[in-house]
């Protein structure tokens, strides 16, 4: 006996023996407890808590159960741990302020955002929710593989069909040995959005995919500062979100308050509310008089009282800065691909979660054939035993048993053992004529499905197009707007109260170089004056855009081809006059062969406006404004272009005003901006005005009702057209002519909509710029030439028209008899000459 025990005895180096184990334990706790699949995104503890609920038959539609009854069937079936760790994580399932989508439907006392414990699990009670379902359906069609539980005596699912994206629609976090996971949620909608986009196109990169899901969407609302964090961890798996409090500033009886309505992920609101109140006994923060907490069940409202003589907006800073009211969310995007630990970009979770569905499909249609085809094989067997019927019930009636009748009928009838034990079974009320018709029914009707199932099981497009419409019926189904706002980062923006808020003018040459001037620059002259000279261009190159904005304002590029970019107006260097201007490739990252074609100030993005754009050839489109809100660096599409076509005007609207078309030979059309419809930033759009040969259409505006159209021409001439002389017409039509264009005049260059209380600005090809009142323009009916605006020479002509505010400052150098007082310009050195017929000469 001694020797058979000392047999069993090894020599074992304690090193390689800690070793070892201790890996096991750590593969352990990362396959088995602390990591999610990158396909359901559940830890298998959650996994096993909405099985076994399934498996209790607590659906959204049946009644609640006791959440003791669900820890019991959990720990005692599938997760042999202890039960306070299966009732927290049910109850963390059942949070509105944990969960952006809750997998649990709990009755009771679940906890609340201030840390308060759940109830017992005695007391409360839960089912599953409806979208839970999501994650659980088709799981009875051999969609997924099963595993022995720990025990042997059951079988536990692997994953979950998963029917939504939900590692990334409600996120995780859990800590493994040497390593952690914590990975936020986000949009539905988007996060499909995103998903139909990568079926369309498999190449998408996280950037790109980044226009359709923005960035994580906390259950607990409130603001994303800054966009580096999302776009580090989506492209590395990595990152550090910044999250703060939605708060707003009230006055109150001459007294401000701030008052918090919503709070970063995972703060207790009752903690931050005790560590502000320590702050100010520590006198840390200065200027709070009062703090409560008023939330109650229509929402959270924290309200802080501020003495008179403090700014709210240093006390809103300092709570930033001291409290949780602004914290960081670490993004560490972590889980398991084929049982291994692997850090994935946003591209890689898409990417596994859809060859997942793909996998649940195929083996779905598979059994769905399966089933198909056998009760098809069944339905054979009981068309031949109706074809034979008489014969049939002899051979029955003349069998001693059972067996002797099976055999029969298989011997005589070619049946196999399932139809002939079929026609055993077979009721007599089955022979009558409307079944037999039901019998030939269901059998045709199979043979269609099977002939489906086995053309999708040949085909992957078929089975990502299933996928994509599954998709698009959850999210009608669940989908919801955004609750969680990005803003932009502040650690990103220069300091712009160092900045004076003051209207610019900005040029754009046709070779690229712009630059910004203040708007006082240019004086006002009469109508024929000869103007100075604005720029210094190059040979050959000439101004081609000029418009006034707000140094504050963001500028909007549109190029020809149809991509849009995007600075903030104070970002252009601020020159000279007669200075050329700093490359735009200096500025932004336009593409080589490039050229801007329009370009439009925009102080805010929301929801409510909208851009419309016009081409060359015609076509218009309506898009909202807040579609480009993300412009990266390298520029993003706002329009597809068709071939050999332009973008040449963009315009802010509200989605309701009217629009204007002129083009090159004269013609023009005014039509409701609503027989436009919205349309996504890539789409094409649709026709804005019919052309005749060789026509373009050179200029689009916005309908101001009592102002007047101007129209000016590539020869210097223009005039001014009441707008109540175009009359509105349907989108798409020829037009009506607003000026006869000769070869006096030359074709249209421009067509603005204009009042009295504006100024005309006129750039020519070599860069001269005249500035006049547009009072001083004559009106002119529609069939007229118009008279001279600017003279100049025979080699030169005008290139870019703008309109800008009037110039207050400088119509006081007008004398009483409203001639220009002689004034030298700085480049000619001679008197500026006026005269009615534009005689004036540069």
């Amino acid at each position: 006996m001694a020797e058979e025990k000392q047999s069993q005895i090894r020599d074992r180096d304690i090193g390689t023996e800690m070793r070892e184990s201790f890996l096991d334990y750590a593969m352990s706790i990362i396959v088995s407890r602390a990591l999610p699949d990158v396909r359901d995104g559940l830890k298998p503890v959650h996994r096993r808590i909405l099985y076994a609920m399934s498996e209790l038959g607590m659906s959204p539609d049946k009644p609640y159960k006791k959440s003791a009854r669900i820890v019991g069937e959990v720990i005692g079936k599938y997760h042999p741990h202890g039960d306070s760790a299966v009732y927290e994580t049910m109850v963390r399932m059942a949070q509105d302020f944990s969960l952006r989508y809750m997998l649990v439907d709990g009755h009771g006392n679940f906890g609340s955002i201030d840390g308060d414990f759940a109830a017992a699990m005695r007391y409360t009670e839960a089912r599953l929710s409806k979208i839970a379902m999501e994650l659980l359906r088709d799981i009875n069609k051999d969609t997924i593989d099963y595993a022995p539980n720990y025990d042997g005596e059951e079988q536990e699912p692997v994953v979950l069909p998963a029917r939504f994206p939900n590692l990334l629609v409600n996120g995780v976090s859990g800590i493994a040995v040497g390593m952690a996971t914590n990975i936020p949620p986000h949009n539905l909608t988007e996060v499909i959005n995103g998903l139909q986009a990568l079926i369309r196109n498999p190449e998408l990169t996280p950037l790109e995919l980044m226009e359709y899901i923005k960035g994580p969407d906390f259950p607990t609302s409130g603001l994303i500062i800054g966009r580096e964090g999302i776009r580090q961890a989506y492209m590395t798996g990595r990152g550090s979100i910044t999250m703060r409090a939605r708060a707003t500033i009230e006055e109150n009886n001459n007294k401000a308050r701030i008052v918090v309505h919503e709070l970063p992920y995972q703060v207790n609101k009752a903690r931050l509310v005790e560590k502000i109140a320590e702050l100010v006994r520590e006198k840390r923060i200065d200027g709070i008089t009062d703090l409560r907490d008023e939330s109650d069940r229509n929402g959270m409202r924290i309200v802080i009282e501020l003495r008179r003589d403090v700014n709210p907006s240093v006390v809103l800073n300092n709570l930033y800065k001291h409290t949780a009211m602004q914290s960081n969310f670490g993004c560490n995007m972590l889980a398991l691909v084929n049982q291994e630990p692997r850090v994935l970009n946003l591209h890689d979770m898409l990417y596994y979660y859809l060859e997942h569905q793909v996998e649940v499909i195929r083996r779905r249609t598979e059994y769905d054939l399966r089933k198909a085809e056998a009760r098809a094989h069944i339905l054979e067997g009981l068309r031949i035993a109706l074809d034979h019927i008489d014969e049939i019930i002899a051979l029955i009636r003349g069998s001693q048993n059972d067996e002797q009748a099976r055999e029969g009928l298989m011997t005589r009838f070619g049946l196999s053992f399932d139809q002939a034990q079929a026609i055993l079974d077979m009721r007599l009320r089955r022979l009558t004529g409307l079944e037999r018709e039901k019998i030939e029914a269901e059998y045709q009707e199979l043979l269609l499905k099977i002939a489906e199932y086995r053309e999708i099981l040949a085909s992957e497009e078929l089975v990502l197009n299933i996928i994509n419409d599954e998709l698009e019926e959850v999210k009608q189904k669940y989908g919801d707007e955004r609750r969680t706002e990005l803003t932009i980062g502040e650690d990103s923006i220069l300091d712009e109260d160092l900045i004076p808020r003051e209207d610019v003018i900005i040029t754009i040459t046709h070779s690229g170089y712009i630059k910004r001037l203040p708007l006082t620059t240019y004086r006002s002259q009469k109508r024929g004056g000869r103007g100075v000279v604005g720029m210094d261009t190059k040979d050959n190159d000439f101004v081609e855009h000029l418009f006034v904005t707000n140094s504050h304002h963001y500028l909007m590029f549109f190029t020809d081809k149809g991509k849009v970019y995007r600075i903030k107006a104070y970002e252009i260097p601020d020159l000279s006059r007669t200075a050329r201007g700093t490359p735009i490739i200096n500025l932004i990252q336009i593409e080589q062969g490039e050229s801007i074609n329009a370009v439009i100030p925009v102080e805010q993005f929301d929801d409510e406006n909208y851009l419309f754009f016009a081409t060359r050839q015609g076509i218009v489109k309506k898009t909202p404004l807040n579609d480009y809100v993300n412009i990266r660096k390298g520029g993003l599409i706002a329009i597809n272009l068709r071939e050999d076509d332009d973008l040449i005007g963009v315009r802010l609207t509200d989605g309701e005003q009217e629009i204007i078309m002129g083009t090159m030979n004269g013609m023009s059309i005014r039509f409701p901006e609503s027989d436009v419809r919205s349309m996504g930033r890539s789409a094409t759009g649709v026709k804005g005005i019919t052309l005749e040969a060789k026509d373009a259409v050179i200029d689009m505006d916005v309908v101001k009702i009592d102002n007047d159209v101007l129209i000016v021409t590539s020869k210097g001439y223009g005039k001014r057209t009441p707008m109540a002389d175009y009359r509105i017409q349907s989108r798409g039509g020829k037009g009506i002519k607003t000026i006869n264009v000769t070869d006096k005049n030359g074709p249209v260059v421009g067509l603005k909509v204009v009042q009295d209380e504006e100024d005309l600005m006129i750039i020519t090809a070599s860069g001269t710029i005249i500035r006049t009142s547009m009072s001083g323009i004559s009106q002119m009916g529609r069939y007229t030439q118009g008279v001279k605006l600017i003279n100049i020479r025979d080699d030169d002509s005008v290139s870019t028209v703008s309109r800008c505010d009037k110039n207050e400052e400088a119509d006081a150098s007008l004398d009483e008899s409203g001639e220009l007082l002689e004034e030298h310009d700085a480049q000619a050195g001679e008197p500026a000459d006026s005269n009615e017929d534009g005689a004036g000469e540069q």
